[in-house]
């Protein structure tokens, strides 16, 4: 289901979003807030309250569709828009994808945020980088000297479960 929101539905949540990461700045919380609205239109908020409750993942876009999935039971949100006082940073990105929410509106942009002291850009440049160790070494470990590595026993085990919801 596709969410139906008119320019000016569009630029109200928008506004929205930004009131509220401005009302958040003012309760100790970072100057980022987001609205999901879902198709049917029910509205759901989220603030940055990464200092305040020491989250680094409490981002606004996050705490939005936190808010959005924990009042409707559910993990998909297809269908919805998320709303952003400001561009979105790749953690809140992935996390609208994981949720399939459609579409992602927002108002100032990472320069701005980077002009005032959020500066995301080794963030975005991580997943743009092949020396992407250089800010942090991912890499994979293969276990050995066992019988049998245990390494895709979660998965088989998700793969017999019958209860097991699929995402």
């Amino acid at each position: 289901m596709s969410t139906t929101v008119s320019a000016e539905s569009a630029q109200e949540f928008l506004t929205r979003a930004i009131e509220l990461a401005t009302a958040n700045v003012r309760n100790s919380g970072g100057p980022f807030g987001a609205v999901v609205v879902i198709a049917e239109g029910q509205a759901f908020d989220g603030v940055n309250r990464v200092t305040a409750t020491n989250d680094p993942t409490a981002h606004a876009e996050v705490n939005a569709i936190r808010a959005a999935c924990t009042a409707l039971g559910t993990f998909d949100l297809s269908g919805a828009t998320l709303y952003a006082s400001c561009e979105p940073c790749p953690m809140c990105l992935a996390s609208a994808l994981w949720a399939r929410v459609e579409k992602v509106v927002f108002a100032a942009d990472r320069y701005d945020a980077a002009s005032v002291g959020f500066d995301d850009a080794a963030f975005y440049e991580y997943f743009e980088n092949s020396n992407r160790d250089a800010l942090m070494p991912v890499s994979r470990l293969v276990l050995r000297d066992l019988a049998a590595p245990p390494v895709l026993q979660p998965f088989t085990t998700w793969n017999t479960l019958e209860s097991r919801i699929d995402y």
